[in-house]
């Protein structure tokens, strides 16, 4: 059974409260519980973790040995941390990049993403979908 590490980063607790013309209604824990159910179908298991400090998520990453991939929506950092750039990069690990928007058709700072010279892919417009096709890339 492979071992994903799911980290959702700034702002990511707010979900189904902010924005949700944009970002939609189910909460993360809702998100938590939908990526676990369909996890199993896959044969994976999830540690699923969210964070408003960039250092925690840098650690999570740094601490990453026991997981055999990394989905990581990091939010607002995505378009900020070169530090989060940085980390993923000395990790050696598999990484897929996921938003729930579609960043490309927001706002013009939200369409520079950091992280995907790092990831091996980008996933973003599809909601919850996004996640679970993340999923996707890790079954065999």
């Amino acid at each position: 059974m492979k071992k994903i590490l799911i980290i959702n980063g700034p702002n990511l607790n707010l979900l189904g409260k902010r924005e949700p013309e944009i970002y939609g209604h189910l909460t993360l824990k809702d998100i938590e519980e939908k990526c676990k159910e369909f996890s199993k179908n896959i044969n994976c298991e999830l540690d699923f973790r969210q964070s408003n400090h960039e250092g925690v998520i840098i650690d999570w990453l740094h601490d990453s040995k026991e997981f055999d991939g990394i989905i990581i929506n990091a939010g607002a950092y995505t378009h900020t941390s070169i530090a989060i750039h940085d980390a993923i990069k000395s990790i050696g690990k598999k990484v897929i990049e996921v938003h729930l928007s579609n960043i490309h058709a927001r706002e013009e700072f939200r369409k520079k993403s950091f992280i995907s010279s790092v990831a091996v892919g980008q996933i973003s417009g599809f909601g919850l979908k996004s996640y679970l096709m993340a999923l996707l890339y890790f079954d065999d």
